[in-house]
């Protein structure tokens, strides 16, 4: 006598999952699942179901700030920062006669006729202290893996380039004019500080390990030379102006103009803030380059 396995049993039609009744052949070509031709919607290749389509009808789902949750996935705008810096830092060493330096860097005495250098002198770093760009840049790719997703990438931009012009209008306001060129993302890198304080502070969070990260950074400003303290207040400040804006804006419909109004805001001030600081020297300033 022979065994032989038990005949397999016929495997059940497909059904589409919205209406069980339905036999279908038909797969969304999306998610795989069968579905009727009452469900049936044609897509750019083969055949999606209405379920498919509803959720990619859906408007994404968003953070607290606005930026897409979930999409952000490598901090680009951070790593192109750097990029950008580590291009001009090398520009700096094979451009003959400090031309970078001299087009580039922002002396407080230029202010009223070349502004443009409070924003360029934060991606030039000093020559003879190499750790001068290699601690800004690690601050800045520790911070910005933070608050570059949970801002999104454009809010995230703004804050840096507005905290690094933030930082120039800080030195110019707190230190006497001179012809001084003065480099660095460190304004920059201390909106940051300002901005993640807010973050930390709007969430609830425990801010007392920041706080002492800011104020061991901050005595260093003092106590080592060439350290433009004034700048890393500057920036600070500013970077936590413009990152409550984005923070404390109110959710819904209108959020994302309230945020670019207060960042225009911020702007603003800090021209203002220049444009009262160059009044009171009235014609000194020179209009010379550096």
């Amino acid at each position: 006598m022979s065994y032989g396995m038990p005949p397999a049993e016929p495997a059940a039609a497909p059904v589409c999952p919205r209406h069980p009744d339905r036999i279908s052949y038909v797969r969304c070509q999306r998610c795989g699942r069968p579905t009727c031709t009452e469900c049936q919607r044609p897509a750019a290749v083969g055949i999606h179901c209405v379920d498919c389509v509803r959720e990619l009808a859906a408007p994404p789902a968003r953070t607290r700030y606005g930026a897409r949750a979930g999409t952000s996935g490598q901090p680009i705008i951070t790593w192109s920062i750097i990029a950008a810096c580590g291009i001009v830092y090398a520009l700096q060493w094979l451009i003959p006669n400090d031309e970078v330096y001299q087009d580039f860097a922002y002396a407080t005495a230029l202010t009223a006729t070349e502004p443009w250098r409070m924003l360029t002198s934060a991606f030039l770093h000093s020559q003879g202290f190499v750790l001068h760009i290699a601690l800004n840049m690690y601050t800045l790719w520790i911070f910005g893996r933070i608050l570059e997703p949970a801002l999104g990438r454009i809010r995230y931009l703004a804050v840096y380039l507005i905290s690094a012009v933030g930082g120039s209008v800080g030195f110019f306001v707190l230190t006497p004019v001179s012809m001084n060129g003065v480099i660095g993302a460190s304004g920059a890198i201390f909106g940051l500080f300002g901005a993640l304080f807010v973050v930390v502070r709007q969430r609830g969070g425990d801010v007392s390990q920041l706080l002492i990260l800011i104020g061991i950074n901050a005595v260093l400003g003092f106590v080592i030379q060439g350290i433009a303290w004034q700048a890393h207040l500057g920036g600070f400040i500013t970077g936590g102006l413009a990152t409550a804006v984005i923070a404390y804006a109110p959710r819904g419909r209108f959020q994302l103009a309230v945020q670019i109004g207060g960042l225009a805001l911020v702007a603003i001030l800090l021209v203002v803030l220049a444009f009262a600081r160059a009044g009171t020297l009235g014609g000194s300033l020179p209009t010379t380059a550096v």
